[in-house]
């Protein structure tokens, strides 16, 4: 049925109102509608130019006050965001998920995010974060208490497995994972060593799959020490970027036999983080460099992302689907084509439309 949008701000405002009536006050959900409104209509997070495309009537100035008040006094709660995202992605439980950092630099200052995201129809979707006031990799604790809030929030039964590359190897971690019995499918570098729990010996885990050629995988049915837990081990040799094999060695709580198919959908987080960045909303656009502003920043724009994406998904499957080109891809990415009918519909809203964008953004 098509349907004529004719008061959005009021139709957006009482879908999230469902969600966050009880911990949100009115001003503050008609604020957070009209921020991912007008982030899917100028695709950016500069201020200025979503102050410009608000709606209400108020002049850009004012809208902009506002923005600029929500972010530095407003405390955010983002399980919130993380419940809003977990009903709005239709339900096939158990998840995968993956875990990764997104990083960059304005000026002096750096932006790294550790990012826990459910893997689901093609990409991964960012729920859980954690902001790290530092340069380089997460440790232990950061990835625990990420891990530990996921299950608080959504039981250890929603987990799958847990996808990671080599960053996320500890011994602690492993044991983590281990004791709490959490498959996963973790890379390892090339030359990580493991030990041999039936010889004692301790040997590169390349040594391992010497005999694996390009396009091949070989899985270990017996378990071997990777700092100090007990993993089974897989590979397959593959070519990077720049054309050089190399070995995928990845080590797995559980038997390994699809652990290489399986891992092939860790790069989907990356697929969302070009999404987040210079594909989507430009969040590197940002001049914030507070880390509990850009903490806000980024859950606002992950709920925009979210919307998206589910809104391509539909008009995929229901609607007109996206045209494969000659080389096997589609034209466009699912997120691509969400976000792009959801910003025509917002920019016009007299026309009639096959789609009720709004739905989409209801948990009931």
């Amino acid at each position: 049925m098509k349907t004529k949008v004719q008061d959005k701000s009021t139709h957006l405002v009482a879908v999230l109102q469902d969600h966050f009536g009880k911990n949100m006050n009115l001003a503050r959900i008609k604020l957070f509608g009209m921020f991912i409104s007008a982030l899917c209509k100028v695709q950016t997070v500069c201020f200025d130019k979503l102050a410009m495309a608000f709606e209400g009537g108020s002049k850009s100035e004012s809208s902009l006050r506002r923005i600029q008040r929500f972010m530095a006094d407003y405390k955010l709660n983002t399980d919130l965001i993380a419940q809003l995202i977990f009903k709005l992605l239709p339900h096939k439980l158990p998840y995968r998920l993956a875990l990764d950092r997104t990083n960059w630099k304005f000026g002096e200052s750096n932006i790294n995010i550790l990012t826990l995201a459910i893997v689901y129809q093609g990409v991964a979707f960012p729920i859980l974060y954690t902001m790290m006031p530092k340069f380089g990799n997460s440790n232990t604790e950061e990835r625990i208490a990420l891990l530990d809030r996921y299950i608080r929030l959504f039981g250890i039964e929603t987990i799958d497995c847990l996808l990671a590359d080599r960053e996320f190897i500890g011994e602690h971690w492993l044991e983590y994972l281990n004791g709490y019995e959490i498959k996963y499918h973790i890379r390892i570098r090339e030359n990580f060593h493991v030990k041999d729990p039936r010889s004692g010996k301790t040997l590169k885990a390349s040594w391992l799959f010497s005999d694996v050629r390009i396009g091949t995988s070989k899985f270990l049915h017996r378990i071997f020490y990777v700092n100090n837990q007990l993993c089974y081990l897989s590979a397959s040799k593959i070519k990077n970027k720049g054309g050089v094999p190399e070995l995928q060695i990845i080590v797995s709580f559980n038997n390994p036999d699809n652990a290489q198919e399986i891992y092939k959908e860790r790069w989907q987080i990356e697929t969302a983080f070009r999404a987040l960045k210079s594909n989507g909303f430009n969040i590197e656009d940002t001049h914030l460099t507070d880390i509990d502003r850009i903490d806000k920043l980024f859950a606002l724009v992950i709920v925009a992302f979210t919307w998206a994406y589910i809104v391509g998904i539909y008009a995929h499957q229901y609607v007109k689907q996206i045209i494969t080109k000659k080389h096997g891809r589609k034209a466009k990415s699912l997120f691509k084509y969400g976000l792009g009918i959801i910003a025509n519909i917002l920019l016009n809203p007299k026309s009639t439309h096959d789609i009720d964008i709004f739905k989409f953004l209801s948990c009931t």
